[in-house]
């Protein structure tokens, strides 16, 4: 019998890949977005597909799927700075009811569920790299506040419900990820950089750029989710490239993999921007036999290759705003916007 997986945020940057990674894998897939920061069009090479249906749904109102559901994973939430920091209650939202009802979800069905936390619960980390054990340094009531205490708080939930309910419950932290269908304008550092190095633009640096960040690539990323999803562990498991290198390295290699003409300029820091970032990986190496495989190198030269073959999405809007009409799900998906929820 084909196994059935919900993917909420399924049309968003991560939930598309891993979308298509579960159907390539031969499980029927449910991608349930409310466009608020994703766009039908992510999943748009997907429609056709056997097992795959895209549904309209605000997670944090109601979740019901009809027949058996072998599988819930949780993606939805604003993902980038540009999205929390203009959508702070919808983020604070999906991180509390929306985890609410999918763990609601999973426990009618009998499905694992499977939770996309983030390194954020690190905050400005005073232990480097960060292992699991670690329990963070966040400002609750600082800007970021929104986005890291609302994943914070599922992973709580996320653990009561495994401990109260007996729900079969997995916790993955994802660390910094890049690829294909990211916004260009999502606020995040490596999309910025593409765009501006392939227009000639300054690459915006904040700070001094001393600041470090550990990058993924999506492929990479998808594989590690997919392993703790069919493995019997509950985490919280990080997944991440443990190839730590400052912001300004990062720029300067952005320019080099695109050729580019663009030189770098520096913008003040955003309040509460992590200082470090680099996952420990023992566990994922240890439990699931996972590490990355692709470099940045080689995942920048392939995300930059898949922003110069799609210009649509360099009209990109920030979110849709509640008052747009959501994008059609049935039929003809629309090109004009893309988003990561």
């Amino acid at each position: 019998m084909v196994e059935r997986a919900v993917v909420t945020g399924g049309a968003g940057f991560l939930g598309s890949h891993l979308c298509e990674r579960l159907l390539d894998a031969g499980i029927d897939v449910v991608c349930l977005d409310n466009f608020l920061t994703g766009t039908a069009a992510n999943v748009a090479h997907l429609a056709g597909r056997p097992g795959f249906e895209l549904v309209d749904a605000d997670v944090t109102a109601f979740v019901d799927i009809a027949g058996d559901v072998d599988y819930v994973l949780h993606f939805a939430s604003p993902a980038s700075p540009i999205d929390y920091l203009q959508l702070p209650i919808q983020t604070m939202k999906v991180g509390s009811l929306g985890t609410l009802h999918t763990l609601g979800l999973a426990k009618a069905k009998g499905a694992r569920f499977l939770l996309a936390s983030t390194s954020e619960t690190y905050g400005d980390p005073q232990v480097h790299p960060q292992p699991e054990w670690y329990w963070g340094h966040v400002n609750p009531v600082g800007p970021r506040g929104v986005y890291d205490e609302a994943k914070r708080f599922a992973e709580a939930l996320t653990m009561a419900y495994r401990r109260y309910h007996g729900v079969d419950t997995a916790i993955v932290r994802i660390f910094n990820t890049f690829g294909p269908r990211m916004r260009p304008n999502d606020g995040r550092a490596i999309p910025n950089f593409i765009r501006q190095a392939l227009t000639d633009q300054p690459l915006t640096v904040a700070g001094d750029g001393t600041q470090t960040r550990s990058v993924c690539y999506v492929d990479d990323l998808v594989d590690g989710i997919l392993r703790l999803l069919l493995a019997d562990a509950a985490g919280p498991v990080n997944i991440g490239n443990p190839d730590e290198m400052s912001v300004r390295d990062l720029a300067d290699m952005v320019i080099r993999v695109t050729g580019s003409r663009s030189t770098v300029t520096f913008v003040s820091r955003p309040e509460d921007d992590p200082s470090v970032r680099q996952p420990d990986i023992s566990l994922a190496r240890e439990l699931l036999g996972w590490e990355p495989r692709v470099t940045v190198e080689d995942g920048l030269k392939l995300t930059a290759a898949w922003f110069r073959e799609h210009p649509e999405f360099y009209a990109a809007t920030a979110h849709r705003a509640a008052s747009q009409p959501a994008p059609e799900v049935g039929g003809q998906f629309p090109h004009d916007h893309s988003g990561a929820s």
